[in-house]
Parts: C-alpha cells; sequence; structure tokens
C-alpha cells in the first residue's frame, strides 16, 4: 500500500484543528514507536477518536474502517487517507490479509477492537480478534491506548493515554484478545476511580 499523500497534507491541518477544538491531553507519547510496525488498540468513544489518533503522531495510520466509508462522494477523501475498508456485514478476510500485509510493509495499523463507537454503560465492548491475530502474525507490537473524557469544544476534556508496547507470543488468540481487552479494561477503571 503506497503511503497516502493526502495525509501527509491534511495531518497537519488536523493536528491544528484537534489542539485548538478540544485541547487533548496526550499521556505516554514516548510508547510509540518511531519506526517499525505496529498496532495503535483501544477503546472507541466518538466518531472524532480517529483524528485524536492521526494527532497524536507523525506516523502514518492505516485505520480498519466500515466499508460505507470509501462509497459516494466521501470515497474521494477515505481513499486517500490510507484507510483499510472492511465489511463488516461479513468476517472480512480480505481487509485483515490488506493490513497484515501492511504490517509486513512495516506500516502502522489503528484499529477499535470494539468495532464501533461504545455506547453501552459498559467500560468497553467485547473485543474482536483481529489485532491480536495482525500482531501474532506479523510480530508486529500492540500498543494499547485509552481514551478518557468527553469531546467538547474549546474544552480541555479528552485524554488520550498509549500504554507500555508489547508483543502477542500465545498461539491462543482467545487469550490474547482476552489479555488485551484486560489491559484497557483495568486502565480505563483506574482511571474512572
Amino acid at each position: 500500500m503506497k503511503e497516502p499523500i493526502f495525509y501527509r497534507i491534511i495531518r497537519p491541518i488536523v493536528k491544528l484543528f484537534v489542539k485548538i477544538a478540544f485541547r487533548p491531553t496526550y499521556i505516554g507519547l514516548e510508547n510509540i514507536p518511531k519506526d517499525n510496525s505496529f498496532i495503535l488498540s483501544g477503546n472507541h468513544t466518538n466518531n472524532f477518536d480517529c483524528i485524536l489518533l492521526l494527532s497524536s503522531t507523525k506516523r502514518v495510520i492505516h485505520f480498519l474502517a466500515k466499508d460505507s466509508l470509501i462509497k459516494g462522494p466521501k470515497k474521494i477523501i477515505f481513499n486517500n487517507l490510507g484507510i483499510i475498508p472492511v465489511n463488516r456485514q461479513i468476517h472480512d478476510k480480505g481487509a485483515l490479509n490488506q493490513a497484515i500485509s501492511s504490517l509486513k510493509d512495516g506500516k502502522v495499523i489503528g484499529i477499535f477492537p470494539e468495532g464501533t463507537i461504545n455506547r453501552t454503560k459498559d467500560v468497553i465492548m467485547p473485543f474482536k480478534i483481529g489485532a491480536v491475530k495482525m500482531a501474532y502474525e506479523t510480530s508486529s507490537p500492540i500498543v494499547p491506548f485509552i481514551i478518557t473524557g468527553k469531546y467538547k469544544w474549546f474544552k480541555k476534556e479528552i485524554t488520550i493515554e498509549f500504554l507500555k508496547p508489547y508483543k502477542v507470543k500465545n498461539s491462543n488468540l482467545t487469550l490474547e484478545n482476552e489479555k488485551l481487552m484486560k489491559i484497557v479494561s483495568d486502565k480505563l477503571k483506574e482511571k474512572r476511580n
């Protein structure tokens, strides 16, 4: 997958927008690798989560996102941002294979394993297994993150925290998925207390 030039052009504009509009707090930026492949994986609270992640690093993040984003007029924008479209109606092996190929090429994947925005009262919703499967098959580390607070215009209420990277070494991906869920869930609970 080619690096999306549009992403490089729009990133500084998005970073400035996020800084002015939401005044986010970034914690643990030192945990984001400066090179090689890795997977950003964490909770999903709002449609703005992608641009918050995008504003956190100079690395190009290839997000796995619902395929409806590349239909109609939006197609021009999202195709040029390097997203990997996922058909959520099926177990989309094509999207997973494209993400794995990108990781093998040293790229960064961004994924919200809940699969959608969490609108429940639960800390997190069950994670889909894609993040740990990609990590295991490519030996790429996962950088878990948590997003806390609310997106309120011009108020400093949103925080993103990047946790220590780790590698998935166990072939039991169900256990590894539970481990990732626990890392994210425990940190979110800690922040709420």
